[in-house]
């Protein structure tokens, strides 16, 4: 059974009444699907009631019911006769490896859970960490989740006062971290930045720290401790114990261009519903057969959802990369699909704009027959990248899945299935419809829903199982961010805007925000995106709005180039001309900047907001979760130079 998305008659009428009206749990459909995805999971106690809605927008789903996370996730698959399967192979930037199974992941989650015991942490404490793409990620996170001790995962790349707000917002006890990382070939320091985070949050009671670089780090006795000393003399023998379905699971931080980061909390049985059966079902995974590999960083939800959770509570065999995907060569993401014959590939579309950049020779020379479905994540792909990954990876046969969720949501909320391509012919660059059990609408600023080919606002008009309990500490914050824009009917809305294509698919457009108004046009910067990369001499680009006394705002752009296509102003023109033959002239960028670099964070994310810094000439925010800091330096020298 499945919930469909909403028609054009009934789009947008799914609860009608004010926020807090309990007609969602009505509808027996909705509750028998999720009902039926709950019972894949391991519960020690079945629950009483699918979906409590009457405290809206706080939802509480299988209340009553209780189980365990880790368990779900690791000693279930053993006790099922599944300990020898691999559950990951792990590549380390510098060439090292280690082969984990299910059943040496069991007993590291052990070890790792009773090092913490061991800590007088007990259930409900906090536990920060900040570790690179190394297995004692995995293992830690587990162990919280084994030990009901909610997890505040922190991307490496962050600045030490971007940590020390997050373990203060969060009163963390424990810091789990490393002495240093691998970037690029080089070993850089993180304990350091953590030391300087932790000298100014008095809740941190212990240090946890891995060693991965072997180099030299300052130490306080008494608070610092070292992995391979405690944990590793632990037993790898620990009973889980089962926890409500609504125990907090982690707090995952987000931030905007303004205001403290937002604690978004996770509670434990619905999200995990919800990331096992999205995992299945997005990429048709088959338990025991496929190799995954999602590209993420774990500091960010796609890397606890696709990553950590899902996978692992579906039996994966999953690929985990600590490094760049050009370290030591571009190639080095097409090796190691190769290597480990991976069947399911799940990446951002920056990545793929890279690819292109670097040559579609590139992809040619590597084995990469064994991949079956592909998938994007973390903004819309425009539709020249999405031919490019399915024609140079995919071999013009596998299907593309192009997701579209938030940290919010937990889980992908909108793609196509692969298992449906067929009967429902993909479109490049749409996400075109909600998944079973998911209901969502395009809806106007009244949350009236919109026609075939109309743009409005992106809309969930009924709850979902993954779906966040709340911001950390800030129950009003909650409310005003995510409910407060359509609270007369009760949908939830986070800033994204679509469209509807004459079959009723959507399309998204990018953050609301990154909406530009022209001379009264309103222009997305996501479609002068796509109509700049669709030059046969662009391979990225990133739009953002400037200030303009003329026109209000102003389209300004900043493309990396192919590397057969000529440079400087000689393609500037060209590329005026062909946005303004895509869309019209009122989109032509009034500046045109070709960069060897665009600015992006580790995970692949285009750090718009320095770029606007830049178009609007003014001081250049902080770039410490830039990959690669120097990109914004070099922009900015060409800018000088003219």
């Amino acid at each position: 059974m499945s919930v469909p998305p909403p028609t054009e008659q009934t789009a947008g009428t799914a609860q009608s009444g004010p926020a807090g009206d309990p007609l969602a749990q009505s509808d027996p459909a909705l509750t028998a699907f999720w009902a039926g995805q709950a019972r894949r999971l391991h519960w020690e106690r079945p629950w009483a009631e699918v979906l409590d809605w009457s405290d809206a927008p706080f939802a509480q789903w299988f209340s009553g019911g209780r189980l365990n996370v880790a368990y779900n996730c690791v000693d279930r698959h053993v006790a099922d006769g599944h300990g020898e399967q691999v559950a990951f192979h792990w590549e380390g930037e510098p060439g090292d490896t280690r082969t984990i199974t299910y059943a040496d992941l069991r007993r590291e989650v052990c070890r790792t859970a009773n090092a913490l015991l061991s800590l007088g942490l007990t259930a409900g404490d906090r536990v920060a960490i900040q570790l690179p793409m190394i297995p004692e990620a995995v293992f830690a996170m587990l162990a919280c989740a084994r030990l009901g001790l909610p997890h505040s995962v922190v991307f490496g790349g962050f600045s030490p006062a971007a940590l020390r707000s997050r373990i203060t917002d969060a009163g963390a006890k424990l810091l789990i971290t490393a002495d240093g990382q691998y970037r690029r070939g080089t070993a850089v320091p993180m304990k350091d930045g953590t030391d300087e985070a932790t000298a100014h949050t008095p809740s941190i009671e212990h240090v946890l720290v891995v060693r991965r670089t072997g180099s030299e780090v300052a130490w306080a006795e008494g608070r610092d401790l070292w992995w391979h000393e405690l944990v590793d003399a632990q037993s790898d023998m620990h009973e889980a114990v089962a926890f409500d379905a609504e125990h907090p699971l982690f707090i995952l931080y987000t931030s905007g261009t303004t205001g403290s980061p937002k604690g978004i909390l996770h509670t434990s049985g619905g999200y995990l519903t919800q990331a096992a059966y999205t995992h299945r079902t997005v990429f048709d995974h088959r338990p025991g057969v496929d190799v995954y590999w999602c590209t993420a960083d774990v500091g960010w939800i796609t890397g606890h959802t696709y990553i950590v959770y899902g996978p692992l509570a579906n039996r994966a065999t999953s690929v985990l990369y600590e490094g760049t995907p050009n370290t030591p060569h571009e190639g080095r993401h097409f090796e190691i699909i190769q290597k480990y014959g991976v069947s399911l590939y799940y990446t951002a579309p920056t990545l793929i704009r890279s690819f292109m950049k670097w040559g579609e020779e590139l992809p040619g020379r590597y084995d990469l027959s064994t991949l079956r479905v592909l998938g994007s994540v973390g903004e819309p792909i425009n539709p020249e990248a999405w031919r490019w990954y399915r024609t140079h990876l995919g071999g013009d046969r596998t299907p593309v899945v192009d997701t579209w969720w938030q940290t919010e949501t937990g889980a992908v909320m909108i793609s196509p299935l692969p298992t449906e391509a067929d009967a429902k012919p993909p479109k490049p660059g749409s996400a075109q419809a909600p998944l079973p059990g998911i209901s969502a609408a395009v809806v106007n600023d009244r949350g009236e829903p919109v026609g075939r080919g109309e743009s409005g606002y992106l809309v969930l008009d009924r709850p979902w199982p993954a779906m966040l309990r709340g911001i950390w500490g800030d129950e009003e914050r909650f409310r005003e961010t995510y409910w407060s824009r359509f609270a007369r009917q009760g949908y939830y809305f986070a800033g994204d805007g679509a469209r509807y294509d004459e079959d009723r698919d959507i399309w998204l457009l990018g953050r609301v925000d990154d909406v530009m108004n022209v001379s009264g046009h309103r222009i997305s910067t996501a479609e002068v995106e796509s109509a700049l990369v669709s030059h046969p001499s662009v391979a990225e680009a990133a739009v953002v709005g400037a200030a303009d006394a003329t026109t209000g705002q102003a389209v300004v752009a900043y493309v990396v180039l192919r590397g057969s296509a000529p440079g400087g102003t000689d393609v500037v023109g060209p590329l005026r001309a062909h946005v303004a033959a895509e869309i019209g002239p009122i989109a032509k960028p009034r500046q045109i900047m070709v960069v060897p670099e665009l600015p992006k964070t580790r995970s692949g994310k285009i750090m718009r907001r320095l770029l606007r810094d830049v178009a609007d000439n003014r001081e250049i925010g902080d770039v410490t979760t830039l990959a690669d800091a120097s990109v914004m330096a070099s922009i900015q020298q060409g800018l000088a130079d003219g």
